[in-house]
């Protein structure tokens, strides 16, 4: 498990800056003195501006059945997002449509199907209160692209600095304060072993003042 810092890539793209999947392997090839090429295969990503959990495997075998986990849902994942208006309820459902729009890499949240779309759920919760910003805990049943920033974007709860989906202004650092905060599963070798990986967002004046 790696805790990415908003900004990092997961995965190489065609910005050419090194992914994280690259810094870790050159930190196991140290750590464990291992020569020639090191496996580490890419379980699921996160969006660039975004930080948390971020999930390698280190074997092939590892990747195929977390690969398993992921693919069936049987993986549990938490977000923090912090937010400019008060949701309409303190907790509830959110089912949307998602259409990808590739070229404006952004994804349009509709309540009924249209073409080429695709169910997403989420649950969220308002679990503390800012000065100027309230803090949602997000529970995804499904995977979208830019799910959670489409589906609150689309009840009026635009992201901290998100300004794709609306925010008022960005973050100085381009982030924006969605956070990959928690992720379990059952070990893929052991079984029955349930895991959780958690992480503590950045350290900047509104995070900070969430935990």
């Amino acid at each position: 498990m790696v805790s990415k810092r908003p900004g990092d890539i997961v995965q190489g793209d065609k910005t050419g800056d090194e992914p994280l999947s690259e810094v870790v392997k050159a930190y196991i090839a140290e750590k464990y003195n291992k020569p020639g090429a090191v496996f580490l295969g890419v379980v699921h990503r996160l969006d660039r501006p975004t930080s948390g959990v971020v999930l390698f495997a280190r074997t092939s075998k590892a990747l195929g059945r977390m690969n398993k986990l992921f693919s069936e849902r049987e993986t549990r994942k938490i977000y923090w997002a912090v937010v400019e208006n008060r949701p309409p309820k303190i907790s509830d459902q959110l089912i949307h449509f998602l259409k990808r729009n590739p070229k404006q890499n952004k994804s349009y949240a509709h309540v009924k199907e249209v073409p080429d779309s695709k169910k997403a759920v989420l649950n969220y919760e308002l679990i503390k209160e800012l000065d100027n910003y309230y803090l949602l805990q997000v529970e995804l049943e499904t995977g979208r692209h830019h799910q959670i920033r489409s589906q609150l974007s689309a009840i009026g709860c635009v992201i901290k600095g998100d300004l794709k989906y609306g925010a008022k202004r960005s973050n100085k650092d381009g982030s924006i304060h969605l956070h990959s905060r928690e992720l379990t599963f059952i070990h893929p070798v052991k079984k029955e072993e349930e895991v959780t990986i958690m992480a503590e967002p950045p350290k900047d004046p509104v995070w900070n003042s969430c935990i």
